[in-house]
């Protein structure tokens, strides 16, 4: 047999030592290392007891010869001490094996194949392999010298003895590798007898080509045992990683990131024992560390396809996306500070592939729909129960209603952004088209559940402050989104100008309803007759009127605008119908209680904030138009009506003039004088009053 000359690195002399007295250590097989005397005597021992084995075994057969088997001893004896004598150093008490040297053939007789067995069972993995060699050897030859040309079965089946011993041997490094991690503490000679036995193996199968025979490549093959080592710490890893702790869904809701964290910490804990007491047992040359970071890697990478196949909510699926995006290179795991700067991670391949990882964020963002609509759900639900029902009137904050309902919405929004874009831009680019497309969806349900619940309450005093703050709310939702998100509003923006013009005609239909009984009182005999306080219209109004202080301007401030045209057009309304003749001292307590009531309720607005004050001099002119004594006075009044009013018609002057109690005569002659006055303004620009006026038919019966 042919074994390369084998050399070993010394350690460092101390400080005190000189060259000479360097001590050399080699490891010996499945012990602690030893001395150069002791390795030197486990050689010899083994090969003694070859020797001696076969030695006798000749004799019984060729009696007078020399002893051959001795003599065969003798020389691999020697041919071990020429192996001692090239042995240089040691690196991390593991035997480097010298690719410059040839090996010398060695002479001698294996043991048997149970002999070879027992000493692997017991782990003396050195010595059987010794052996093996010698059989694989010794069947070389005879294959060679055509001994088997004959009986090619008995070579078939030595050759299978060989391979079998060796897979033997295969699987005892396996077992060792795969013990490593689950010991509580790591066998250190074990290990640098392991590498030892792996070099010496490399070095007696230098070369597939040269080494494989046709027809019997079972024989002189390379075992590849640093494969098998590479392959044994790969099962090692899949084995650590499944066994982390993993509960069902059903004992703990929380089971995966548990489950994870169980797996960062027991992972982190063997890699930091790798660093510590594995990686000195190797030469440098096996990497140990980047070999076990890079099985660890991807047993955990195809563990987590694994749970990738579950059906994941959402709150396991953002647990997956999280560890992997942040936690998995962090100081949490592979980053910590205790595994640098042997753990490195920048060369790793992407845990899950590009398709899983995509697959992941769908799945996240599927199941996120959901989550975001039972969120929005929910608020709708809280408004309804919690604030609806039980009457709660909304806060003012800064002069203004306050409703949560835009506060809570962008915090949805925003935590949901924030948690995706911790994970990836285009995921946070997602969500947020997600959450822009269920609020879309969201709004127009919130008007829809708002008008049932408040299209038939009557008289509730938290309507009003709501409608506001829900205007105001949604105001500034629109401007948070478009600010803090940057969002595209446009579609947005229709939406809540819908919401908020059906809003504001619910409340103007609320503010009708209470302002009407009043308004229709107007110039019957019972408002003449009436004692009672003028301001009754004004405080009906007021009930609504006030609150839109609290509104949001421009909105706040156009509404209060439009109660005040409509307070004042229907008051106009009322009065131009026919109804009955007035006499003097009627009109003259008609015009004095418009007068007052006029101004009442235009006080009232304009201290609450309408600008609107073009509409105070309507009333006062009909008011003295029906008090006034004289035909000329009657037509000063009426030109100051058109000149303030460019859109009265003509059938609005006679229906005012026809309250006055003037007859058909007396008012087309004044309608004469004034009619290049209405020709002139065409209808009128601007501010309209009257041109939403109706005129019923004036029948003059008087």
């Amino acid at each position: 047999m042919e074994l390369d000359q084998m050399t070993v690195t010394s350690e460092p002399a101390s400080p005190t030592s000189s060259a000479g007295e360097e001590k050399m250590e080699v490891t010996s097989e499945l012990g602690s290392p030893t001395s150069h005397s002791r390795d030197s005597g486990f050689f010899e021992r083994s090969i003694r007891r070859l020797s001696i084995r076969k030695s006798k075994q000749s004799l019984n057969k060729e009696s007078g010869k020399e002893d051959t088997g001795t003599w065969k001893g003798k020389r691999l004896l020697r041919s071990f001490r020429r192996y001692e004598e090239n042995k240089t150093t040691i690196c991390n008490g593991v035997e480097k094996i010298s690719e410059n040297k040839e090996a010398e053939p060695i002479q001698g007789k294996p043991l048997s194949v149970m002999e070879i067995n027992e000493l692997i069972q017991k782990g003396q993995l050195l010595e059987a392999f010794a052996s093996i060699k010698l059989l694989e050897d010794e069947t070389i030859s005879e294959r060679d010298a055509e001994k088997y040309k004959d009986n090619p079965q008995e070579l078939l089946r030595k050759s299978k003895d060989v391979d079998l011993l060796y897979n033997s041997i295969r699987d005892a490094i396996q077992s060792i590798v795969e013990g490593t991690l689950e010991a509580s503490t790591v066998e250190e000679t074990m290990l640098t007898s392991m590498v030892t036995l792996i070099g010496h193996e490399e070095a007696a199968h230098p070369n597939t080509d040269e080494a494989v025979h046709p027809g019997s490549d079972l024989l002189g093959r390379p075992r590849k045992w640093r494969e098998t080592w590479r392959e044994a710490i790969n099962k090692s890893a899949e084995k650590r990683v499944l066994k982390a702790p993993m509960a069902s869904k059903e004992e703990d809701s929380s089971w995966l990131d548990l489950h994870l964290n169980f797996l960062q910490k027991l992972v982190r804990e063997d890699l930091l024992k790798i660093k510590l007491s594995v990686k000195k047992c190797y030469p440098e040359e096996y990497q140990v560390c980047d070999t076990y970071v890079e099985a660890f890697h991807k047993a955990i990478a195809s563990h987590l396809q694994h749970l990738c196949q579950g059906l994941l909510d959402f709150n396991e699926l953002y647990t997956l996306l999280n560890w992997v995006a942040n936690t998995y290179h962090s100081e949490l795991f592979l980053g910590h500070p205790d595994l640098k700067p042997e753990v490195k991670t920048e060369n790793l391949s992407l845990l899950l592939t590009p398709a899983d990882w995509d697959k992941l964020k769908n799945n996240y963002i599927a199941s996120a729909k959901e989550k975001i609509k039972s969120y929005f759900g929910n608020i709708l639900r809280l408004e309804v129960t919690e604030k609806w029902e039980k009457e709660v009137h909304s806060e003012v904050k800064e002069n203004l209603y306050h409703a949560s309902l835009s506060f809570d919405i962008q915090t949805i929004i925003g935590e949901h952004m924030k948690l995706s874009g911790a994970i990836s831009r285009s995921l946070e680019t997602k969500m947020l088209e997600l959450c822009m497309t269920e609020l879309l969806e969201f709004i127009p349900r919130f008007e829809k559940e708002f008008e049932k619940a408040w299209s038939t309450a009557q008289d509730n005093p938290i309507f009003a402050p709501c409608v506001v703050a829900y205007i105001n709310s949604f105001h500034d939702l629109m401007s948070g989104l478009e600010t803090e998100f940057k969002v595209n509003i446009e579609e947005l923006q229709k939406i809540l100008a819908a919401l908020t013009r059906n809003f504001t005609n619910i409340f103007l239909t609320k503010l009708r309803t209470k302002a009407e009984p009043f308004l229709k009182k107007i110039l019957t005999k019972d408002w003449i007759l009436d004692t009672a306080r003028p301001d009754s219209l004004a405080s009906a109004v007021s009930q609504f009127s006030e609150h839109l202080q609290h509104m949001r301007k421009p909105t706040g401030q156009e509404l209060l605008r439009e109660v005040h045209r409509y307070v004042v057009k229907e008051y106009i309304t009322q009065v131009i119908k026919h109804r009955w003749r007035m006499n003097r001292e009627t009109r003259q307590k008609v015009s004095k209680k418009m007068d007052l009531e006029a101004r009442i309720f235009h006080n009232t607005l304009i201290d609450q904030g309408s600008d609107s004050e073009w509409l105070i001099p309507a009333i006062h002119h009909i008011a003295k138009i029906i008090k006034a004594k004289k035909k000329d006075k009657i037509k000063v009044y009426v030109k100051k009506l058109c000149q303030n009013y460019p859109d009265i018609r003509k059938d609005h002057i006679l229906a005012i003039l026809a309250r006055r109690g003037l007859g058909r005569t007396r008012r087309a002659a004044i309608l004469r004088q004034v009619c290049h006055m209405l020709e002139s303004s065409n209808g009128g620009e601007g501010n309209t009053l009257f041109a939403e006026i109706d005129v019923p038919v004036v029948i003059c019966c008087f």
